[in-house]
């Protein structure tokens, strides 16, 4: 049983990396900057500058905003200065009307919004928005993760105007305690996500009835390139009405409505909604398959989310790595222990994700995430079947080693390191085009 004190901060870092998001998160975290600019102002600005962090810059070109019918930077930081508030969060955005779009368009058209690179960014999550009006300045920073704001200034800041905020929530503490993160090892997991009073982690099942409400919405009327409706639609006779085809079904749909801009929450994972759809909605699928009680959804969706925030920490925020990799492999974890696996078969199952999905590289969020979802769930599938029948990947293969840890350690590495030039050349590649 783990220690009083470590359960507390577990339960308080998946509550912090476990939360609804409208939007890709990269563009709503801008808006976010924004947003909380704008109110440090106190006015709408007459002109605002955004600098943000390549990885971020990448993630947020080609994705569609919420409520907009538009695609891009532009609009989110219209929008962020018109109606955003930041005590939404990662949901700012969501009190957009069809005013407030026409209004932002203008304000687009009126050349108020300029985007820049930050080249010598501190964090591969880095943003800084500067507003003006008159001879008014203010100014919002995030950096490190989506809601971390590392500099506040302006008018109406509550401290001295003449001293701006730095540095706040930048250590990585859980918020609901303030102690330090915790590093976690996956046997930790696996002894949190299986043995903690019921009571203390059903709060994850909102993941499920929050991701899958985004699947429906893609199911009835159809967004971005529809792969959950047409694999529904036309590829029964292909996949079969499986409980695979039902997770690649219902986990795509949700990446379709959110990549589209549908205005619907989801349940992120480590700021990230596809990667919170991807560690909830195969879970779900094959509970509902399988017949499984509240208790083994809760405890396998905690398993599933758990795990991709563990990866998430060597990993990092962002990077070249696709996020799909991360949360694919939490959802394989999750339909082992569904299957009645214990955790020798979690870390089979593991490895075998490993050993697969490793190289597949993020060129920013776009309606064609749904695919590279897809190829996680399928796989997560795969492995989590091997596992469950005495299948692992060995050390003698590839980056596997024997310890599960170190195995997800080369993994990050690979991601985090060794994939920085792809990362660049991606960046290069999608702003020449």
């Amino acid at each position: 049983m783990l220690p009083e004190e470590l359960r507390s901060r577990i339960h308080a870092l998946v509550r912090r990396e476990v939360v609804p998001a409208m939007g890709c998160t990269e563009p709503v975290a801008v808006a976010l900057a924004v947003a909380k600019a704008t109110e440090l102002l106190g006015r709408r600005p007459e002109k605002i500058t955004v600098a943000l962090s390549p990885n971020v810059l990448k993630n947020a070109m080609g994705v569609g905003i919420p409520g907009t019918g538009m695609i891009g930077l532009p609009i989110a930081i219209a929008l962020g200065a018109i109606i955003g508030k930041s005590e939404y969060g990662l949901e700012v955005l969501k009190d957009v009307s069809a005013d407030a779009v026409s209004e932002g368009r203008r304000y687009i058209d009126d050349g108020r919004v300029e985007v820049k690179l930050c080249e010598n960014a501190p964090s591969i999550l880095h943003i800084e928005a500067e507003v003006e009006a008159g001879t008014d300045k203010a100014a919002a920073h995030i950096s490190g993760y989506h809601t971390n704001f590392v500099h506040l200034s302006g008018p109406c800041l509550e401290s001295p105007a003449t001293t701006p905020q730095t540095g706040c929530c930048d250590s990585r503490q859980t918020e609901a305690t303030g102690a330090e993160e915790p590093k976690l090892h996956l046997s930790e997991v696996w002894e949190y996500a299986t043995t903690s009073p019921l009571e203390e982690i059903d709060f994850i099942l909102e993941a499920g009835r929050l991701n899958k409400a985004a699947a429906m919405t893609a199911m009835d009327e159809g967004y971005g390139h529809s792969l959950g409706y047409t694999i529904r639609t036309k590829g029964l006779a292909y996949f079969g009405d499986t409980p695979v085809e039902h997770m690649l079904v219902y986990t795509s749909a949700a990446c379709d409505a959110r990549m589209a801009g549908a205005t619907v929450p989801v349940m992120s994972n480590s700021g990230s909604g596809n990667q919170g759809i991807t560690a909830t909605m195969p879970v779900v699928s094959f509970a509902e398959d399988t017949g499984a009680t509240q208790e083994q959804l809760a405890r396998a969706l905690m398993l599933s989310h758990l795990t991709s925030i563990y990866i998430k920490q060597s990993l990092g925020r962002l990077s070249a790595l696709c996020g799909c990799v991360v949360a694919s492999t939490g959802a394989s974890a999750g339909i082992v222990y569904l299957m009645g696996g214990a955790y020798t078969q979690v870390q089979a199952a593991i490895k075998n994700m490993v050993a697969n999905l490793t190289g597949m590289v993020c060129d920013g969020a776009k309606p064609s995430c749904s695919m590279k979802i897809s190829s996680g769930v399928s796989t997560a599938m795969m492995s989590a079947l091997l596992a469950m029948n005495g299948r692992c990947v060995t050390e003698a293969e590839g980056i596997i080693c024997e310890d599960v840890d170190r195995t997800v350690r080369n993994l990050t590495d690979i991601g985090r390191e060794a994939m920085r030039e792809t990362d660049r050349l991606v960046l290069d590649i999608m702003t020449s085009k």
